[in-house]
């Protein structure tokens, strides 16, 4: 008789059932969470779903109420259960807080679903950055359900949850990176093998990965599970800065509990380390495990090895037979234990041939399975801090600057992303800079407004060469600043990249050297100039908190009448006062139409 009534309420009685009921229903924060409603302007909703199948209703999309009112409607009236097997988050949410009358769902295809999966607890994994690919320069974030049975050795078959952009694969890497930036491309959840990844991120693009197993019961867990089914019916326009995998993670993880609400705070850019700090902040994260990438354990290995070990190894990594070298079982093992690892990590890196490959791998393992000797290998190192203790992506600073031959100046800094190489390194990779949308703007003893640079991206990565690999290091720079000029500081317009190799640790000190090229225009700059000369310089880490930065470029520049070269000096200290403080001195040194120094002095916070 309830059921009746209620049918019959949700037909035709719309206008009271509809306003007194469903109103308070469908503005609840789950049911909004379920919908992943945003609140847009003047108090309209809009969920982040675009594609039709995740809606009842014809305009769900833009009216939580709307499509609540459909899903009641789909969930009684159907003549099965197939609408509650489609929305199986939102059916049990329903039915446990307003309609207890509803039947048990029973939905045996998710039923086989779950067997499979064997769900117990769920792990946060989180690959660092990749600097040679726009999408992964800030790191990823997926999620690994973890079996009943799972011991550490069988992690790798568990399921992994995975939310990714679809990309045209015609598509260049500067047409990926812009369609990226401006959401053309798709985004779907995808479940796949843990091994997947692990091969993807440690072997194919030597990224080092932690893996945070979350606090969560098995009814959050469930929860959770049956909305990453709902996901099969949901595309999103995929953004790389906020709508990204770390985003789309917590949406998916916020749906835990009724009180969760992770998403909030990334309105504007979503960087996979700041959500990680973010389920910190709820006490969801515990202690990570790290795994090592395959360049950092054969880094390990190269450093604990003399120089005659390593051409050995090289020699077994090439196909000479191990007898031609006549070594004992002690010396042998540690040579054929890095030509495994040295032509493991050639055959993923460089993409070879496994026909060819495999047959000298196995014959490495057969050698090494001869030797009943302890590896004499320590393990990789476990960086000191992880990427959940580093310092916030967004920074804002107080500036003062003292200029020789212009007015004196205060102004405020901001930068929505990411880390430069003077920020403290803890949590980051060594000698990797990724700064995005990095503004400063100041006011003179005059009360004049000036706007001092706007770099829309400054990424640099500093690889250095070393006994194993030949590397290249790169740096790019695009955006806005000013330079000293004949009568005043003047504005250009530019886009600055190099090419060369850097020297030494990065995690103590390092050098290196570019061959850069310019291309910029100004009011002052007669037509599009082009400049062709060497940018050089080397950070120190003097000790944990403290870090020294010296560079210099020198420029010759084309079709430009007033000045035939481009030259300037820097260097900077910066102090970590805490994990998100830092305080930064900086002297500067300019050479373009004339000359000028300039005293820099800022107080930074992260957040």
């Amino acid at each position: 008789m309830h059921r009746l009534l209620l049918l019959c309420l949700v037909l035709f009685s719309s206008a009271v059932f509809s306003s007194t009921v469903t109103k308070d229903i469908a503005y609840n924060p789950y049911w909004l969470k379920l919908g992943h409603y945003n609140q847009q302007r003047f108090s309209s909703y809009e969920s982040e779903v675009d594609s039709n199948a995740f809606f009842f209703s014809p305009v769900g999309k833009s009216d939580p109420h709307a499509e609540l009112i459909a899903t009641i409607k789909a969930f009684e009236l159907a003549d099965n259960n197939e609408a509650q097997c489609r929305f199986p988050a939102r059916y049990r949410w329903l039915k446990d807080h307003f309609f207890p009358q509803w039947p048990e769902l029973l939905c045996p295809e998710i039923d086989v679903w779950q067997q499979l999966i064997n769900p117990k607890g769920i792990t946060l994994v989180f690959p660092t950055a990749f600097m040679n690919d726009p999408s992964s320069m800030f790191g990823h974030t997926l999620l690994r359900i973890d079996a009943r049975d799972q011991t550490r050795s069988r992690e790798l078959i568990a399921f992994a949850v995975n939310f990714a952009a679809e990309p045209d694969a015609t598509d260049n890497a500067a047409l990926y990176a812009l369609k990226g930036v401006i959401g053309q491309y798709p985004g779907k959840f995808t479940l796949m093998p843990y091994y997947r990844k692990v091969r993807e991120y440690n072997d194919l693009e030597s990224r080092d990965i932690w893996e945070y197993p979350l606090n969560l019961s098995e009814p959050e867990i469930q929860r959770i599970l049956l909305h990453l089914w709902e996901m099969q019916w949901a595309t999103f326009d995929y953004f790389f800065i906020d709508e990204n995998c770390s985003y789309q993670l917590l949406a998916l993880l916020q749906l835990a509990r009724d009180d969760l609400f992770l998403t909030s705070e990334f309105s504007t850019h979503a960087i996979p380390s700041d959500t990680v700090a973010a389920l910190k902040q709820y006490g969801l994260l515990q202690p990570p495990k790290y795994r090592a990438a395959s360049g950092s354990k054969l880094l390990n290995y190269e450093s604990q090895l003399t120089d005659e070990q390593l051409v050995m190894a090289q020699a077994l990594r090439d196909g000479k037979p191990l007898h031609d070298l006549s070594l004992s079982a002690k010396d042998a093992v540690p040579v054929l234990e890095m030509a495994y690892e040295w032509l493991n990590y050639q055959y993923y890196d460089q993409g070879l041939a496994r026909d060819e490959i495999a047959p000298r791998l196995t014959r490495l393992l057969h050698q090494r399975s001869q030797y009943h000797v302890v590896s004499p290998f320590e393990p990789p190192q476990i960086p000191r801090v992880s990427p959940e203790q580093g310092h916030g992506s967004a920074r804002i600073g107080a500036v003062v600057s003292h200029y020789e031959n212009s007015a004196n100046r205060v102004g405020l800094s901001y930068r929505v992303a990411y880390h430069d190489l003077l920020d403290n390194a803890g949590g980051f990779i060594p000698g990797a800079q990724i700064s995005f949308f990095d503004v400063e703007a100041s006011i003179d003893n005059n009360e004049r407004l000036f706007l001092e640079r706007l770099y829309v991206i400054d990424a640099m990565s500093l690889a250095p060469d070393n006994r194993l690999f030949d590397s290249w290091s790169w740096n790019v720079r695009v955006g806005y600043d000013r330079q000293p000029t004949l009568k005043k500081r003047a504005g250009r317009s530019f886009i600055q990249g190099g090419y060369g190799k850097s020297f030494g640790d990065a995690n103590h000190f390092q050098s290196y050297i570019l061959a850069s090229s310019l291309l910029q225009t100004g009011s002052l700059i007669d037509s599009l100039s082009f400049a062709l000369g060497s940018e050089a310089g080397a950070i120190w880490q003097v000790t944990e908190s403290q870090k020294l930065a010296l560079s210099g470029q020198a420029l010759w520049l084309f079709n430009e009448p007033r000045s035939d070269k481009h030259i300037e000096f820097s260097a900077h200290w910066q102090i970590a006062l805490a994990q998100n403080w830092g305080f930064r001195s900086s002297f500067v040194y300019q050479d373009w139409q004339v000359s000028e120094q300039q005293f820099k002095l800022q107080l930074l916070h992260y957040f």
